[in-house]
């Protein structure tokens, strides 16, 4: 039976509190609320303390959930001729991507892409869209509208597409090794597109957002480039060679009109580039080029003072380096003047005048004009020439005749364009450059001797006996110099396989443009006479090139009997069509 006290408030009537178990209940439950009531204020003032900082604070983290894989891009700037015509710029297309989720019929699906990417991984993409977690798997990147509508007209569901910039080139294959390439995510990896991403800057985007960037401008001049590159192919099957290549360069700037290699590449499809057949032959592929060292080998002899042009040297007996022995093809039976050497290509005539200069000189001289060590253009590294670990007595007479040597064409053409400007160095480039560009202020041969260079290039095509008479240009004075290399082989060079080639220059009374064009392993055929030398392969293909550009260069033929060919008046697509005799 429970007791109770009374309590009397002041002032009041007594009252009762319960007492023993059931009060001390009571008690508690009033605690309990005390505390769960506390604890859900302090909850909710640390709730609103939390808001105020975030309100007050200046920092903002904002994070995202995505099912899907957002892919970055590269928004590129075009890239146009010297001109302005374009060569290369972004397009956009559509990329397909699926959701495995919601593809109902794997195989389906499967089967239908097949029969339009045939090249397609079926087992790949089978196990792709098997995976129960994945809600994003890319297909085909850059799509042409064409494919892309294909696609879309199958109707199949989880397969959806996306908008992105893929590079296009008008031009297609034109210029291509120059242009390089990108990879499927539009970033630069080869050639010029790469010097874009190095240096000219690309922009980082998702989705087709084209560049704002101004076109970035190459030496090239679309024209001569379409020009040099017919020429070739069309050498290539009148001789039966197996590649060609060709350069057209400013002798005064260094700028590189046209740069063609065949078999050439389709920028568009870069796999075409690791075809070792279709390698970029002038910058990135070293050859002994041949007699057209010679024109070095004079001019270090005149330019150290050695000789003179007129200066008589006995070529009557072989030279012997080692165990070979270096003759001529058509032997002198007399002496003949620096001049004749040039002229008839003497191999005797290059080592004796080498001999002479000494190993010393002969390789400072190398050395100046840049073709013992390393040069980069816009386009990448030029392939490093391969040099003489010695200079001994062998490698002195084998050099002067390009043998022992092999460099780049296109650097190669660099340090003979400096031979012809009068001294100044020449460092090629792919991007156009300033009329007041800078130059070397003091030559580094002889001005004497740059006109000694020119004087004998062109009497070497003018000359009835000279090497490049085939190369002769009615209205357009040009000089050169043929070059016949054998090709290295396994335990020595291998027979009846040559490189002939054919550096020539014109105007040659103020040199400025610089054309060289080799053949690799051409035929004897009826064109050539049965024979494989420059002089009736090379040279009239270079003749050819420079009838065909010299008018697109601003050039005007100069002699009456250009005039003639066009009834005397001046027609430039008629005299750019006109066939060598």
């Amino acid at each position: 039976m429970e007791r109770a006290i009374t309590i009397t408030p002041l002032g009041g009537k007594p009252a009762r509190r319960p007492q023993g178990k059931l009060g001390d209940t009571v008690a508690n439950g009033r605690l309990r609320m005390l505390v769960a009531s506390l604890a859900i204020a302090v909850a909710f003032m640390a709730v609103a303390g939390q808001l105020v900082r975030l309100a007050l604070s200046s920092q903002f983290q904002v994070t995202s959930s995505l099912n899907a894989t957002i892919a970055e891009s590269f928004a590129r700037p075009d890239i146009v001729d010297r001109n302005g015509r374009l060569l290369a710029t972004d397009v956009e297309a559509q990329s397909l991507f699926a959701d495995p989720t919601r593809v109902i019929d794997r195989d389906e699906v499967v089967e239908k892409l097949a029969s339009i990417f045939p090249d397609l991984n079926q087992v790949e993409l089978r196990k792709s869209l098997s995976s129960p977690h994945r809600r994003f798997v890319w297909i085909r990147r850059g799509l042409s509208p064409k494919t892309a509508q294909r696609i879309h007209n199958l109707g199949l569901p989880g397969l959806a597409f996306r908008r992105e910039l893929r590079r296009a080139y008008p031009g297609g294959a034109l210029a291509g090794h120059v242009l390089g390439h990108v990879n499927v995510d539009n970033k630069g990896v080869a050639g010029f597109e790469r010097y874009l991403d190095e240096v000219v800057g690309v922009e980082a985007v998702y989705g087709a957002t084209l560049a704002e960037r101004a076109p970035a401008r190459l030496s090239l001049d679309i024209g001569v480039q379409h020009a040099v590159e017919e020429e070739l192919a069309t050498a290539i099957n009148r001789f039966r060679a197996r590649g060609a290549a060709g350069i057209v360069l400013d002798i005064d700037t260094g700028e590189v009109l046209a740069s063609a290699s065949l078999p050439d590449v389709d920028p568009a499809r870069p796999i075409m580039s690791l075809d070792p057949a279709r390698i970029d032959k002038v910058a990135n592929s070293t050859f002994e080029l041949g007699s057209v060292f010679k024109m070095v080998t004079v001019a270090m002899a005149l330019d150290n003072a050695v000789v003179s042009l007129d200066t008589m040297v006995d070529v009557r007996e072989p030279l012997t380096a080692g165990r070979f022995t270096i003759r001529d093809l058509h032997p002198a039976d007399r002496p003949l003047s620096v001049a004749d050497i040039f002229i008839r290509s003497s191999n005797v005539g290059a080592g004796v005048l080498a001999l002479e200069a000494g190993p010393q000189r002969s390789r400072e001289f190398l050395e100046r004009l840049r073709l013992l060590d390393p040069i980069k253009t816009e386009i990448g590294p030029i392939a490093a020439p391969q040099v003489p670990d010695q200079w001994q007595e062998s490698e002195i007479i084998t050099t002067s005749y390009g043998h022992g040597i092999a460099v780049a064409p296109l650097q190669f053409a660099a340090a003979a364009a400096t031979l012809l400007n009068g001294g100044h160095r020449v460092i090629p480039t792919f991007v156009k450059r300033q009329p007041d560009a800078e130059r070397d202020m003091v030559p580094l041969i002889k001005p004497a001797t740059s006109d000694d260079i020119r004087r004998i290039m062109r009497r070497n095509v003018t000359d009835p006996k000279g090497t490049g008479k085939r190369a002769n240009v009615a209205g357009y004075p040009v000089g050169g110099k043929t070059g016949t290399a054998e090709i290295p082989g396994a335990g020595g060079y291998k027979k009846d396989a040559v490189i002939s080639s054919f550096l020539a220059a014109f105007p040659m009374n103020k040199p400025k443009y610089l054309v060289y064009v080799l053949l690799f392993e051409p035929k004897g055929t009826g064109d050539s006479g049965g024979e494989v030398f420059a002089g009736r392969n090379a040279a009239p293909t270079a003749g050819r090139i420079i009838r065909r550009i010299g008018p697109l260069l601003g050039l005007l033929p100069t002699s009456e009997a250009a005039a003639a060919q066009s009834n005397r008046v001046f027609d430039a697509t008629r005299l750019a069509k006109y066939e060598a005799r």
